[in-house]
């Protein structure tokens, strides 16, 4: 298709990090639409705010799609299907994962009036899609996202590398306010020079994951930040605000806690900062690769890295990728000990960021 495409709803309706993980798709259509209305999850709204080419996030807790689904209500749907035909859309592209459907959205969007729908789907689709897309599930998710993107019409504009991206300016981290509110004081007595802390070339260590098979363990956490100190680094740790007791166990008194006090745009730019970022394959991973920070991916192999790897970025994966969990998708590590990230050392991930720190 050829011309301007006028309104397009996106949707994605996961996590955050699925939600960064389809810019190169919401770059194609934005280089073709008037505006693009990203629909996204919960926990995927602050995320989708961060990609450019979008115009507009429209927050919906969908009951097929996240892990811990409300209610399927009536009223519920009603609402969104009403308040997706006021919007009149020219089209809708759905991405989702390759285990989760598009058709249940699709029926609510045709329901809703939209004329043209785009999804990849290995289920028969009959009058609900107008592009049934199929592809290869094992390329990573960002070229899986683009291929869809690409069979509904849209394409990338020139000079555009197909990476992942983040909306710039990013805002600034003020190492005052900060300080004033108590964060990155271990004891409340060290970093009364945060902002010395905060200059550029610092670690990030990113503690927490969305999945608990994900995490690597606390206590390996906090000491890789003993580690990394020792090796001459100056280590932040970040978390949500759910996280502040792990952040805090974690950092120590040679980290600098920073669990609970950024907002997603905030974290993008602490990790724009850091010289490496040692996460597990959760949300912020995906973050750092948007923001083109290297990555210590600390990979539980319950997906397959090459799929959910940090991309476009230099990353050491660590992790035993070929353990008893492995492509489980496990929610919770199925091994007694979780031996597939129990195995990484502290060391292991000195040795991985010096290694992406000096090449």
């Amino acid at each position: 298709m050829t011309g301007r495409r006028g309104t397009v709803l996106v949707a994605r309706l996961d996590n955050a990090g699925d939600v960064l993980l389809q810019g190169p798709l919401v770059r194609a259509v934005a280089a073709a639409a008037d505006r693009v209305v990203f629909l996204a999850g919960p926990a995927g709204a602050e995320a989708a705010a961060l990609l450019p080419g979008v115009d507009e996030v429209w927050t919906w807790a969908c009951p097929w799609i996240l892990g811990d689904p409300p209610p399927v209500d009536a009223a519920d749907l009603t609402a969104l299907t009403d308040r997706v035909r006021a919007l009149t859309p020219d089209e809708a592209v759905v991405s989702t994962s390759f285990h989760q459907s598009p058709l249940p959205l699709a029926l609510l969007l045709r329901a809703a009036g939209v004329p043209r729908i785009s999804a990849t789907s290995v289920d028969y689709p009959g009058s609900l899609l107008d592009v049934r897309h199929r592809t290869d599930d094992d390329r990573p998710e960002p070229e899986r996202a683009l291929s869809l993107a690409r069979a509904a019409g849209f394409d990338l504009p020139d000079g555009d590398d197909g990476r992942l991206a983040v909306r710039r300016p990013l805002p600034p981290v003020d190492a005052r306010d900060l300080h004033t509110r108590g964060f990155g004081v271990p004891g409340g007595h060290r970093c009364a020079d945060l902002a010395e802390a905060l200059a550029p070339g610092y670690v990030v260590l990113h503690p927490g994951a969305s999945v608990p098979a994900r995490a690597w363990p606390a206590q390996r956490c906090a000491e890789a930040v003993e580690a990394l100190a020792d090796a001459g680094h100056r280590v932040l740790v970040t978390g949500g605000p759910g996280e502040r007791a792990l952040t805090a166990a974690v950092a120590g008194a040679r980290g600098v806690d920073l669990g609970g006090a950024t907002t997603l745009a905030e974290t993008a730019a602490l990790l724009d900062g850091a010289a490496a970022v040692v996460v597990g394959n959760t949300g912020p991973a995906h973050l750092a690769a948007a923001v083109g920070t290297p990555v210590v991916s600390l990979f539980s192999p319950v997906v397959p890295a090459a799929r959910w790897a940090p991309y476009g970025v230099p990353t050491v994966l660590l992790g035993d990728q070929d353990a008893p969990c492995r492509l489980t998708r496990a929610r919770e590590c199925p091994v007694p000990g979780h031996p597939c990230l129990t195995s990484v050392t502290a060391d292991d991930v000195v040795a991985a960021v010096e290694k992406l720190v000096t090449t």
